[in-house]
């Protein structure tokens, strides 16, 4: 809703008088004997309705604030209340131009009661717009910390130089008011939490066509962390929160530290609810101690200037939980066009010998898992270490394995780097076709690292995310045959103007040992289904032993797709993939496929659903993916 009075915040001087040369015509030629008539009668109901001839933007501002619109549908509209509004419309329609920049516009207001229904015309010429002038931004406090070093301070040049408003733009209402949200935002982020607007005004002339601007910003004390409390624990130990508390006491407050800790606490599982913030009362008490012993000289400093001018006390971090109950167990059903039908089923305790307990039980049409994992809590270094055991049944492309393995893994690190260590000791018999029954057992450990530089970790349109794995299992211990690992994917999103984009993916692979046999297969690689190559079938791609497909030592496949958002939640988009996997580079040779698919931007990430073309099968497939998993 756009306000009544625009610039009703901000002192405003205006030269010259805006020209009176705008018209608005209500039935004035009705006679004085016919008025009189009417008034004794009883209230005429009228319908009318309004054209609005205005440029684009103007007009859907018109119509959807100006009061002949808003109220062209009231079951009570009188003849005599529409005369009102339509004397009062020039008015109103000069306020609410200005607050898109335009001061002097030619508006020109008729009505034509002959017409059924009744039509009220507005034409708005909006004329030049006022443009952004002088811009006077006073940063008041900000004094620089004679015991921090220089690139410690708080940097008042960057702050001046965000300011968006530039000098020659447009002056509009909104984007004023969010100028002055967002500077001011950007400082109470940061050590100024307390940080304040004490004046702004626009100063606008409508003959030059020009507004200068002038905020006042008080930074107000600069604050810093004080000692951890701990609210809402019962059932587990503080350690859970404590070490993963990045925030030391004598930080500098910063919001996006709190958000980061909150999201930290919100990913353990342990709580229904977590809030983090700064204790700002003992701010409060500290400024009504100042105010109590303040000096009643009108000429002395006032409260805040010496509230900002001592040395305030750190700020409590507070952290306030609500506790998951201890045990959860949640079923499910679905459907994936890579491993077919799924029900799944889940339990979980947070309380198992202090760890933390995840198991779930997964069917799906081509593979079947049962897994459980116990959870260590978090180091105050930052490592989360688990250990864990899973049986995986899978028949894909004609190979069937049974894979039971235990392994124990740490992590650390944070969204935009991850890093993780896996050591596993694996059991796996593997039957394809006819041939016999085959056991190995292997004991490889592997080293993880995933990058991520993307504008939405959710729902990304612009960045990069890679990942590479280096390991194997060098050693002839528990340990069939000795081989070593490498494995890299990327994907990149780079965005081409405000409705589309491309996505870029790659992946390769090798594996180097003196025979794959005893080489577990799930360390060997096969290409094909939804993330993969599209228009085949999951794990189609590879080494063909007879009528089946096993894996390969070498992987290499490549994707770019086109996506156009034709509304701001819902696209399509158009690709193309390639890729194989062989026991030679020279046997990758690579199959294609192409298609065409719809996406949506879910509360949960991006849903994909895709008709591709398999080339060398000569086939189309469905795929469907849901979320960004990288």
């Amino acid at each position: 809703m756009v306000p009544s009075l625009a610039l009703a915040q901000d002192a405003q001087t205006a030269p010259a008088a805006i020209p009176a040369n705008d018209s608005a015509t209500p039935p004035a030629a009705v006679p004085a004997s016919d008025a009189t008539v009417a008034a004794n009668a009883a209230p005429v109901i009228i319908k009318y309705t309004v054209r609005v001839d205005a440029p684009g933007d103007l007009k859907e501002l018109l119509e959807d604030n100006l009061d002949l619109e808003r109220f062209r549908d009231s079951p009570r509209m009188t003849r005599e209340q529409l005369f009102r509004l339509v004397r009062a419309a020039p008015e109103q329609i000069r306020t609410l131009v200005s607050t898109s920049g335009y001061y002097t516009p030619e508006v020109s207001v008729t009505f034509d009661r002959a017409a059924t229904p009744a039509v009220v015309d507005v034409k708005v010429v909006p004329g030049e717009p006022v443009r952004v002038g002088e811009t006077d931004l006073v940063l008041e406090g900000f004094a620089p910390n004679p015991e921090q070093p220089a690139d410690k301070q708080f940097d008042a040049t960057t702050l001046k130089a965000s300011w968006p408003l530039k000098k020659g733009a447009v002056f509009r209402q909104d984007e004023w008011e969010g100028a002055k949200r967002a500077i001011l935002r950007q400082v109470v982020q940061t050590r100024y939490p307390r940080a304040q607007l004490t004046d702004s005004r626009a100063t606008v002339d409508p003959e030059e066509h020009v507004a200068n601007l002038r905020v006042v910003l008080d930074s107000g004390p600069e604050m810093r962390f004080g000692d951890l409390r701990i609210e809402g624990l019962k059932r587990y130990p503080d350690t859970v929160v404590r070490n993963l508390n990045p925030i030391k006491p004598g930080d500098y407050y910063s919001e996006a530290a709190l958000q980061a800790y909150q999201s930290k606490l919100q990913d353990t599982g342990y709580f229904a609810s977590v809030e983090v913030s700064a204790d700002l009362s003992a701010v409060l008490d500290q400024q009504l101690a100042t105010a109590d012993g303040a000096p009643t000289d009108p000429d002395a400093p006032t409260i805040a200037a010496a509230t900002a001018a001592r040395s305030m006390e750190p700020l409590p971090l507070l952290v306030r939980v609500t506790e998951n109950k201890r045990k959860n167990v949640s079923a499910g059903v679905g459907i994936s066009t890579n491993t077919g039908n799924r029900a799944s089923l889940t339990y979980d305790d947070l309380q198992v010998f202090g760890l933390r307990m995840k198991s779930a039980l997964t069917l799906e049409t081509k593979k079947q898992t049962a897994k459980t994992d116990l959870y260590f809590p978090i180091t105050p270094e930052g490592y989360n270490h688990s250990i864990g055991v899973t049986y995986e049944r899978s028949d894909i492309a004609g190979e069937v394995t049974a894979v039971s393995s235990i392994a124990g893994k740490r992590a650390w690190g944070t969204p935009l780097l991850e890093r993780s260590f896996t050591l596993e000791l694996l059991s796996e018999t593997k039957s394809v076709d006819n041939i016999p029954k085959t056991t190995s057992k292997s004991l490889p450990l592997t080293y993880a690292v995933t990058w991520r530089r993307l504008d939405n970790l959710l729902l990304p349109t612009k960045g990069y995310a890679i990942n590479a794995q280096i390991g194997g299992a060098v050693l002839p211990v528990l340990t069939d045959e000795k081989f070593v690992r490498g494995y890299l994917r990327g994907v990149y999103y780079k965005p081409f103007g405000a409705s589309s984009n491309i996505i870029l993916r790659a992946e390769a692979g090798a594996l180097g040992s003196g025979s794959k046999n005893g080489v577990p297969s799930v360390f060997l690689f096969r290409a094909g289904g939804d993330q993969s190559v599209r228009g085949y079938a999951y794990q189609e791609l590879g080494v063909k032993e007879g009528d089946a497909t096993i894996g390969g030592r070498y992987l290499a496949t490549a994707s770019a797709e086109y996506q156009y958002w034709f509304k701001p939640t819902w696209g399509a988009a158009v690709f193309y993939d390639a890729g194989n996997a062989g026991d030679r580079v020279k046997d990758l040779h690579p199959k294609s496929g192409y298609g065409v698919g719809a996406r949506w931007k879910s509360p949960v990430g991006p849903l994909n659903v895709d008709v591709a073309y398999g080339h060398a099968v000569q086939k189309y497939r469905l795929h469907f993916s849901l979320g960004f998993t990288f």
